[in-house]
């Protein structure tokens, strides 16, 4: 029988989220209903709502969280209710030309799902899926492969972040970049990716390891999480980075804004033959320029990061183990616990660069 459960439903480009029932059907064949118990409220959530990203609507955006498995349709194995999983917005077709390459963060096929309805409203509007999950509601029904089994003993509010942020982060650092010891990075904006990524710029060995945001208030957080120093992301940034690396720049820069401004800034705090890591998500209106020139005599690498270049199935048990372990501490980059209903106070943060990580406490 279809479920009803209570979520946060967005009608259209830039409106706030209304708390309303919907209704989710049985999961049919390789689908599974997962009963959530929190979400993370990231910024791509928010590059949802304004257009930055395409969304069909009306929908229930969110795509970071964790829960259990409460039923499986046809042809599932491998999963049962009861089940502790955290969710995967970018589940791999495992059968497209990328998947084949070992690219399964390019997938052709991975955002298929999110242009299809999943749930109703009430009286019958048909639903779409935030990048393919729709977290900010109780429940969710989702394709299998979109839901990775998590090992007992782990927090699930915690658990809710490995599937964005902190596996976007951690891939960044030791996928794309693959930061060695002794490297020197700088993380610019910190976030909840960005500090996920302090966090694995510094299991890595990265030495220094600067962070940079625009808030001063920052400062004590990204120390306490390995930062060696702190810039503030003013006119002075690159200057102030390279600073640190007598003149230099760093071997590696991580732009985790989503900002040509921030992109360029990131360029320049880089050594010659250094890389620079595009992790955040920008607008297709906002153009990075750079001469001829300096792309012959700087001798930089400049790379986007798809989800960490990370396969979930294969990343997410690791991370999972180092948060478990304690080497991973991601109760500091969640800055508020929210309950559903306070949805668009935790958009107004995150549109004024305010705190970490808000968490959607499921019963909160």
């Amino acid at each position: 029988m279809p479920t009803t459960v209570k979520a946060a439903v967005f009608d259209g480009l830039n409106a706030d989220p209304r708390i309303s029932g919907i209704v989710l059907p049985d999961p049919g064949p390789g689908q599974v209903r997962v009963r959530l118990s929190a979400a993370g409220v990231c910024h791509s959530d928010l590059s949802l709502s304004n257009g930055t990203l395409p969304q069909k609507w009306p929908a229930v955006l969110g795509h970071e969280g964790a829960g259990t498995v409460e039923a499986v349709g046809e042809g599932v194995s491998g999963l049962s209710p009861g089940r502790l999983v955290a969710l995967n917005w970018e589940p791999a077709c495992r059968t497209c030309w990328h998947c084949r390459q070992g690219e399964p963060h390019l997938c052709e096929h991975a955002l298929d799902g999110a242009a299809r309805p999943y749930a109703e409203l009430p009286d019958g509007t048909p639903l779409h899926p935030g990048l393919n999950i729709g977290a900010f509601a109780e429940a969710t029904v989702v394709p299998a492969n979109a839901v990775v089994p998590l090992p007992e003993g782990i927090d699930t509010g915690v658990a809710a972040v490995l599937g964005c942020a902190v596996l976007t982060a951690w891939g960044a650092v030791n996928n794309s970049a693959q930061v060695r010891p002794g490297q020197s990075a700088a993380v610019l904006g910190l976030g909840g990716v960005g500090l996920s990524l302090l966090q694995s710029a510094r299991l890595a060995g990265a030495d220094p390891l600067v962070a940079v945001d625009r808030s001063p208030d920052k400062e004590e957080l990204a120390r306490s999480l390995g930062a060696t120093d702190f810039v503030l992301a003013d006119g002075s940034l690159a200057k102030n980075v390279r600073a640190r690396t007598e003149g230099r720049g760093v071997d590696h820069a991580f732009e985790v804004v989503g900002s040509a401004e921030v992109v360029r800034a990131a360029w320049n705090s880089t050594r010659r033959g250094g890389t620079v890591t595009v992790v955040g998500v920008g607008s297709v209106e906002d153009e990075v320029s750079f001469n001829a020139l300096e792309l012959f005599h700087q001798a930089r690498t400049l790379r986007g990061c798809v989800y960490g270049s990370s396969d979930p199935d294969r990343d997410i048990p690791v991370v999972a183990e180092l948060v478990r372990s304690g080497d991973l501490r991601l109760n500091t980059m969640i800055t508020d616990e929210i309950a559903l209903e306070e949805l668009p106070e935790a958009f107004d943060r995150m549109r004024r660069g305010r705190g970490g990580r808000s968490l959607v406490r499921f019963g909160a």
